[in-house]
Parts: C-alpha cells; structure tokens; sequence
C-alpha cells in the first residue's frame, strides 16, 4: 500500500515512475505496473494568523462527503521539524500521505503553510495529477494583532511576528507570479464563515473542472 514500495520485489522508489499511464505506477526495479490513483491535490496555505486553523473545521464540514481535509500541523513534531531544504522531510511525509489517503478515491485539501516551490520539485510531487494552491492574506496591522493576542505558550515573540509579517508580504507580492500560481484571498475584512464559504468554491469549482 506504501505508494512509493512495489508489491511484487519490495524495493523503494524515491522517485516515483509515472510514465506508463495516469492512473499507474511502473517499479524501477522489476517493471512491474500496479494501478493508482492520481487525483489533485488542494493546499489551503498563507501566514500563520491569516485564519487557516480557524476555517479548517468549516472546510471538513462543507466538503468531507467528497474530500478528505487534513491539518498540516499535525505531523510538525519530532524529526520532521528538520529545517534542512526547506523542511523536505515534513513536505515528503505530507505529500506520500495524501498520495495514500486519495487511494481511497477522495482528493485530499491539506490545510498548512506551504508554497509551490517547497511541493513542486519534490519527486513525490508526481503522485498527484495536479497540486493548486491558495492562500489567505491580511492586512499586516491586523495580522500583528492577531499574532499578539495568542497564549503565551505559542512563544510569538516580536521577532517571530516581523518575520511572518515579511513572509505574509513576500506572498502577497509573488504569490501571483509563482508557478503554479498561489490564489489569494485577504481574511481582513471578512469572518471565518465567508472565507470559507470562499474557499470551498475554490476547491469545488478547480475539482469540477479536473473532472471534466
């Protein structure tokens, strides 16, 4: 069941074969082909503060008769907190665990900071037919705010709020301009409601057009 460990001679491939067909996957190792299923994935990211947390229960409740939505955060523990090429380790985890979780034939919309360049060259990038990305946003006074008025135990000291107010301003200003695109959607002026209410057209109208 392991996407990446053939089931005939055992071996790992680390970097996935899907040139013989969409919905299959070729072992480097024997040849053997194996069916599976490739589906989009949907990443809910943006900055810490933007509502990504608060959304997600509405998102599950809106959208789990068709979807699986899952938590990021979830597996931000232990060894997968490795920083090194940009947390691949956290990322390759993430990504071989939606690959498994659509084989159940639901596409998984994985809720977590994360942009196209931290997904896009990794090798299990291709376990999936596509990966679109959209991102929430705030004005950068209420997004400070916001960061301040966390428990003290979430530890966002002055420092780590400027460095998500610089990275919220990175997202806003090339979000856009990467490949593939990150769709914004600013949280300033709306409640959770709305913004999920926004959110679900997103995923359901990309689906319905994969789809088709």
């Amino acid at each position: 069941m392991h996407p990446l460990i053939c089931t005939r001679c055992g071996e790992l491939d680390e970097t996935p074969d899907t040139s013989a067909g969409a919905s299959v996957l070729r072992c480097a190792s024997c040849g053997q082909t194996r069916p599976f299923t490739r589906l989009p994935l949907y990443c809910v990211s943006g900055p810490s503060g933007t509502g990504k947390s608060t959304i997600a229960g509405m998102l599950l409740e809106r959208l789990s008769d068709r979807f699986v939505v899952l938590e990021q955060d979830l597996l931000w523990v232990g060894g997968l907190r490795d920083p090194a090429e940009h947390h691949r380790l956290f990322r390759s985890t993430w990504l071989r665990t939606a690959a498994m979780v659509q084989q159940n034939g639901r596409p998984v919309v994985l809720c977590g900071t994360v942009v196209p360049p931290e997904f896009e060259p990794l090798p299990e990038r291709a376990l999936f037919s596509a990966v679109h990305y959209l991102a929430l946003t705030c004005d950068p006074d209420v997004l400070a705010d916001r960061l301040r008025a966390r428990p003290a135990w979430r530890e966002w000291d002055e420092e780590r709020i400027e460095e998500t107010l610089d990275f919220a301003a990175w997202v806003a200003g090339e979000g856009p301009r990467l490949a593939p695109p990150l769709t914004l959607v600013d949280t300033t002026g709306t409640g959770p409601a709305q913004t999920a209410d926004t959110v679900c057209r997103w995923v359901e109208e990309l689906h319905a057009r994969s789809a088709a």
